[in-house]
């Protein structure tokens, strides 16, 4: 039995990428995990990955994984997975907030008033579904007085990487977290951001295969990347973490948390912080500042 057998989990946009190696370390670990995307069918997105391959991963790192087709800009479909999650589980442990929508222009170096206004989904996707999804989740979680919400954020929060958009909305998401920290903690209901540094996803991997420039920079260097099952692994053990309250309302370096925890990458890799490079997170836990309602 793992350390989160009995406990079940929602992790958005878990196709491919962060979601799907936070989907796969909870999985390990014996969660049940619901695995979100808009993929379906193979080939029918340019990088590999469905939610019915992650969710069927799941099931072979020893979790269950149960796929839900959904497009987090679309509230009636997010509102029917979590009452799927409801009548299936009758409780919710960990919703993982990492659906997010990356124009395929990101890294592109043009200002923003030279890319598309269509940039601004990010928002839609990024923030206001992490909105939705933690009100959905927050109806489970607090009548059970228990619960754990992350939000999937990065040094991006406090320092300049990529553009406007992209910024705006993590920096949006860590303040988001903390504020539902305030509001959730009556109800023993945890809720943090975490900053995830390079993570070699399939996008990130095919960036830098095309675009060799990239591993020169300080925030694409592949020497301090990490897998995309590390934050899950963190997750895990934030988890599972009887003190985890102490921890509510605070914005994380995923790599700090980690050594914490004792926890290495699949490889055993110590992840580095890029605190000193790349900034401090500005949100502490609720518990050790004062906070007005």
């Amino acid at each position: 039995m793992g350390s989160l057998t009995g406990k079940v989990a929602v992790v958005t946009g878990a196709s491919r990428g962060i979601g799907k190696g936070i989907a796969l370390a909870l999985g390990a670990e014996g969660a049940t995990v619901y695995v979100t995307g808009r993929t379906l069918a193979p080939d029918s997105h340019p990088l590999p990955g469905t939610v019915g391959e992650t969710a069927a991963e799941v099931g072979r790192r020893g979790g269950k994984g149960i796929a839900v087709q959904v497009d987090h800009a679309e509230d009636d479909q997010v509102e029917s997975l979590f009452a799927q999650v409801g009548r299936e589980q009758g409780r919710l442990d960990i919703l993982v907030n990492n659906a997010f929508a990356l124009p395929e222009d990101l890294t592109e170096p043009q200002p923003f008033w030279e890319k598309p206004l269509s940039n601004w989904e990010m928002v839609d996707v990024g923030v206001r579904s992490n909105f939705v999804a933690a009100w959905h989740a927050a109806k489970i979680m607090t009548p059970q007085k228990s619960g754990l919400i992350v939000a999937i954020s990065g040094y991006v929060g406090v320092t300049y990487t990529y553009g406007v958009v992209f910024g705006t909305c993590k920096s949006a998401a860590d303040r988001m977290a903390r504020d539902m920290a305030i509001e959730l903690q009556p109800f023993g209901v945890a809720s943090l951001s975490l900053w995830q540094g390079l993570t070699f996803t399939e996008r990130a991997r095919r960036n830098l295969e095309s675009n060799p420039a990239m591993k020169q920079l300080t925030v694409t260097n592949p020497a301090i990347g990490c897998t995309p099952e590390y934050p899950g692994r963190v997750i895990a053990a934030l988890a599972t973490d009887p003190e985890i309250m102490k921890r509510s309302g605070g914005t994380f370096i995923t790599a700090e948390l980690a050594q914490d925890y004792g926890i290495t990458d699949i490889d055993g890799k110590v992840v580095p912080s890029l605190r000193a490079e790349r900034g401090s997170p500005i949100w502490h836990p609720i518990l050790e500042t004062r906070h007005g309602r």
